[in-house]
């Protein structure tokens, strides 16, 4: 009974400490053995004013303050320009005003908490235990990471204010200033970053073969990368314009300059869409894997589109489109025969790279029916033993946006790692309703992020002998077709 007192006079302290000072709070607590308060932990209690608000109320005001920040960065990005004094000094102190939100709610949390424990038949005991389970008791305010992508693309699409969000979209805003990319969204967190990027050579062909450079700062500008020229006659080409020479004592040194260019690398904007239901968005916790698994997939699949087939016009130039393709004529329209093998493989640069055989599902038949003079299958010797993953030694992938069979390209064999990727800022992600979409519960999820490619040669490399290869082989349409 007594310690039920005094419990009540120390929440009396607490209510009118403006009066009887933190020091009373203080003393308070030490008589009931409460954990340790802090004289900020105490101000905030006191802070809480008359005590009337709910967290809820807390939360609500804090994320309407979160939204007029949004409101003025996509205000600053729609006119593009910087803060004026005025918005800026406005900013910074709607950004104090949240962070004091934020921890005046972890006090209310621990205030509820206590007040839960009141009327227990042993309150210091009942109080320790509900101010350890209270939210925030294990950490220094509220949490500060999503435990998966679906619960961040969840935030991103119902909660905008959530406090998580307001760093990933400034963060956004600071890259963009000096690049190319557009305002608006919020960047994945880091630690999902690497898992919807990051793919492997069984999702995606390219990337985890080529030569990638990281994004640097500032992630979006453009990039130079020094490289040999060795276009032109032989045998100087070879070397770069460097010239080699047996010199005899006292003879003559032949003079030379290496030739250099320079492969410039732009990273540009691609995106896409994905739509989701509210119940799969909501339900975060069990459909993680998924969305994670169709981003990811839909990163790889535009990817690949465009390092094998854009045109390099605001977009990544493709290895099937680059002046460093050498085309190789096909014995007969709308076929492959061992003949046309046999001249991609002898024109493949052989520097002891990884070359690999891409193509749409639709030559298989082709590959399958190959054979020799004397009509010996050459790929698989019956249909019991299965389709071979290789062909003349090289593994064979399949990509389902190559050409059909008889289309240039339908068959391409390439050395990757002579491919080079720039990748930009992002990935970032937008989430909204199209028409139709609040009828039907669904959530349209837009993730968009910036990458450059091109081949690191401009044109087919002539040996010294004068013979051409290259590392990206096109089989092209019959001559004169």
């Amino acid at each position: 009974m007594f310690r039920n007192t005094l419990f009540a006079l120390f929440a009396v302290a607490v209510a009118f400490s403006a009066a009887l000072g933190a020091p009373t709070v203080a003393l308070a607590a030490d008589a009931l053995n409460f954990p340790a308060l802090t004289p900020d932990a105490i101000a905030q209690l006191v802070g809480i004013g008359a005590l009337g608000f709910t967290v809820q109320a807390l939360k609500e005001k804090r994320g309407s303050i979160l939204t007029a920040m949004r409101g003025m960065v996509d205000k600053l990005a729609e006119e593009d320009r910087d803060f004026t004094d005025e918005e800026q000094a406005d900013y910074a102190a709607k950004e104090k005003e949240v962070e004091k939100l934020a921890a005046t709610i972890a006090a209310r949390q621990k205030l509820e908490a206590m007040e839960a424990a009141a009327d227990a038949p042993d309150d210091s005991v009942a109080l320790r235990a509900a101010l350890a389970s209270a939210p925030g008791a294990n950490a220094p305010g509220p949490r500060k990471s999503f435990e998966n992508v679906a619960e961040f693309l969840s935030a991103a699409a119902f909660n905008p204010g959530d406090e998580r969000l307001a760093n990933l979209y400034h963060e956004r805003r600071g890259d963009m200033e000096m690049g190319t990319g557009t305002a608006g969204g919020f960047a994945v967190p880091e630690q999902f970053r690497s898992d919807i990027m990051s793919v492997n050579p069984q999702q995606s062909i390219v990337r985890p073969r080529a030569t990638v450079i990281p994004a640097g700062s500032p992630p979006d500008s453009a990039i130079t990368i020094p490289a040999m020229d060795q276009t032109g006659a032989t045998p100087d080409n070879v070397y770069g314009g460097v010239r080699v020479d047996w010199t005899e004592e006292g003879g003559t040194k032949t003079k030379s300059d290496a030739k250099l260019r320079q492969i410039k690398l732009q990273p540009h904007e691609v995106s896409g869409y994905i739509t989701l239901t509210d119940k799969l968005l909501r339900n975060w916790q069990a459909s993680g894997s998924f969305v994670e698994g169709q981003l990811r997939g839909a990163v790889s699949a535009a990817e690949d589109h465009a390092f094998l087939n854009a045109n390099g016009v605001g977009k990544p130039l493709g290895l099937r489109m680059a002046g460093a393709a050498y085309k190789v004529n096909r014995e007969q329209a709308s076929k492959i025969l061992i003949a046309d093998i046999d001249a991609m493989m002898a024109r493949i640069l052989m520097r002891g790279g990884s070359p690999l055989w891409i193509g749409s599902q639709s030559i298989l038949p082709q590959l399958q029916g190959l054979v020799d003079g004397e009509g010996r299958r050459l790929w698989s010797p019956n249909a019991a033993a299965g389709y071979p993953g290789t062909l003349a030694g090289y593994p064979v992938m399949y990509n389902e946006r190559s050409p059909l069979l008889g289309g240039a390209g339908d068959l391409i064999l390439a050395d990757l790692s002579y491919y080079l990727i720039k990748d930009g800022s992002g990935p970032f992600v937008e989430a909204g309703k199209a028409t139709g979409d609040f009828e039907n519960n669904r959530t349209s999820i837009k993730i968009t992020w910036n990458t450059d490619g091109q081949p690191w040669l401009t044109a087919p490399f002539k040996q010294e002998g004068g013979y051409e290869v290259s590392p990206f082989l096109v089989l092209d349409l019959p001559s004169g077709g």
